[in-house]
């Protein structure tokens, strides 16, 4: 990393989701981050790559950063792209990319850190509030459903999709050594805790009763698998929801050329 001070507020999971992203990469080897480029939108989490870690990264619109690693991922196959992103970025005003790069099966790997809520610009609610939880504009708490990102990520097309929170640190630690290794869009989702914007208005007094609420409401996805969706209300599902091998974007691409390229010697 470069030496600046990070942005982020005390107590707030980003830093843990940094470390775990720089301690898998130390494990799988690397000695610096010369193999990586790394993109991201506006927000809390896409400060992380951008300018702190000492690699090549682009710090794109609110929302742009898929279509960007999209981009680069087709024109630099050798490299690892890396998104990093919040909730409203990725699956806010970023929905759409986020779903057409997983339907495509983008080698990209988008590591969301879902802090459920917008908290960088004032607390707003955000897809991933949960249901109840009060936010600056929904004062009396939010009455929507928030949206699963990690098990949208599966059914749209991706490689690999997973959630973890920050009171989990080595699953994530090893979630993201593995996301990095495989081919495809990979997606990673990380429960985060923002003390600042979040934890004050839901009635966390401090860091640790938030750590203490993702442990005690964590539940495994196979667990999962087998309660209703009623004994699901207010849980946080965590564990791998998707691994498999498809053909992706830049593969269809490249042998899309190649066999145009055939054609056109043929001619």
């Amino acid at each position: 990393m470069r030496d600046l001070k990070l942005p982020f507020c005390p107590g707030c999971g980003l830093f843990s989701l940094t470390n775990a992203f720089l301690r898998a990469v130390h494990e799988l080897g690397y000695e610096d981050l010369s193999n990586f480029v790394f993109c991201s939108g506006i927000g809390c989490s896409s400060w992380i790559p951008s300018p702190y870690f000492m690699a090549d990264s682009v710090h794109t619109l609110h929302g742009r950063s898929i279509p960007v690693a999209t981009s680069i991922a087709l024109l630099r196959p050798n490299l690892h792209v890396v998104v990093f992103g919040g909730d409203g970025d990725i699956v806010g005003i970023g929905l759409s990319h986020f779903v057409h790069a997983a339907r495509r099966n983008t080698d990209i790997l988008v590591i969301m850190g879902n802090n459920m809520v917008y908290g960088m610009t004032g607390g707003q609610v955000a897809p991933t509030t949960p249901l109840k939880a009060k936010t600056t504009t929904t004062p009396y708490g939010s009455f929507e459903h928030p949206l699963d990102a990690a098990k949208l990520a599966a059914v749209a097309g991706a490689a690999y999709s997973a959630r973890w929170t920050t009171a989990h640190p080595k699953e994530l630690r090893e979630s993201i050594k593995k996301a990095i290794n495989l081919k495809g869009f990979r997606f990673i989702e990380v429960i985060t805790q923002c003390p600042t914007a979040f934890g004050r208005r839901v009635g966390f007094k401090n860091v640790g009763e938030m750590l203490k609420w993702f442990k005690e409401n964590a539940v495994p996805v196979q667990q999962a698998e087998k309660m209703s969706q009623e004994e699901l209300e207010g849980k946080i599902i965590i564990g791998e929801f998707i691994q498999r091998r498809r053909t992706t974007l830049g593969e269809a691409v490249y042998a899309m050329i190649k066999g145009a390229q055939k054609d056109e010697k043929q001619s």
